[in-house]
């Protein structure tokens, strides 16, 4: 029973992190169409904006959270309108653009802070475990568990019951006509690229007590936050979240079982039959024309 109870942490926590980067790439989809492939390099400079901010000012991760999601978004936003804005309509071009973006940033990184691993440490009040009978509860991971639902929470309250969200819904749903009623798709655009950018660079700095800061960090992990996407119903935030937890705990036990190669194996050949059977996912979002 320790063991079972240990296996559902640790999916929840995975669970967590996955939820943080995949609720941006499903926010930009499902409002612009665009395929974001530089989203897990948004995802590494916040993860080096925490080593900063660390190394630099003492701040530690949680400390530096409002300061990171604003860096990113930041540079989202300047992202969008001096280069993905020209490309709505072009999925293939917005690709293309995205991954040399992606390629840019990694490259940026290099060249002014080398290649060399950076580690960022956890916050003092945050270290140790929660012990309940045989289960051991990093109180870390307990907070990231937290703060992915706050999250959650917070971008479905942003995208249902505020202004913002009802005139970019207006816009997904027919940008002609919310237009012909004073609605700037371009401004609406803009904004929800910058909120995604900025929500995975959130997500890259909470993760860096777990993993090495390196410019390539990113992309192991947007890989998975697309998978996620993919078996939610790209841009359904509530499938966003049910995919996430579904394939983490999928990773915990597979790992468990087998080792973390065979389980990300065995991870991908169940979205490739999914996609096969159903390839607008499990949880498709109707609200896009």
């Amino acid at each position: 029973m320790g063991s079972l109870l240990n296996e559902i942490f640790i999916g929840l926590s995975l669970t967590s992190i996955l939820l943080m980067i995949a609720l941006g790439l499903a926010i930009i989809y499902g409002a612009m169409g665009v395929i974001n492939l530089a989203h897990g390099q948004f995802v590494m400079v916040g993860a080096y904006i925490a080593w900063f901010l660390q190394s630099q000012f003492g701040f530690n991760v949680i400390v530096g959270l409002p300061l990171t999601f604003i860096a990113g978004a930041i540079l989202g936003l300047l992202l969008e309108r001096t280069i993905i804005q020209r490309l709505y309509q072009r999925p293939l071009d917005t690709i293309l653009a995205t991954w040399g973006i992606g390629i840019v940033l990694e490259q940026l990184v290099r060249t002014f802070l080398g290649s060399d691993s950076r580690y960022v440490g956890r916050p003092d009040f945050l270290d140790g475990n929660l012990v309940i009978g045989d289960v051991h509860m990093s109180y870390y991971r307990l907070f990231i568990i937290a703060f992915s639902v706050l999250i959650l929470f917070s971008t479905w309250y942003l995208l249902y019951r505020t202004e913002f969200g009802a005139k970019l819904r207006a816009v997904i749903q027919n940008k002609e006509i919310s237009e012909c009623y004073g609605i700037s798709s371009n401004k609406m655009y803009a904004m929800t690229f910058a909120y995604g950018a900025g929500l995975a660079a959130v997500a890259g700095s909470l993760i860096t007590p777990f993993v090495s800061v390196t410019p390539t960090m990113g992309t192991e992990l947007v890989v998975d936050a697309f998978l996620v996407v993919i078996v939610g119903g790209v841009g359904s935030i509530a499938g966003t979240a049910a995919s996430a937890l579904m394939i983490g705990e999928a990773t915990a036990w597979l790992s468990y079982w087998f080792n973390d190669t065979t389980g990300r194996i065995l991870i991908l050949i169940g979205v490739i039959v999914l996609i096969r059977f159903r390839p607008q996912g499990l949880f498709p979002d109707t609200v896009r024309r």
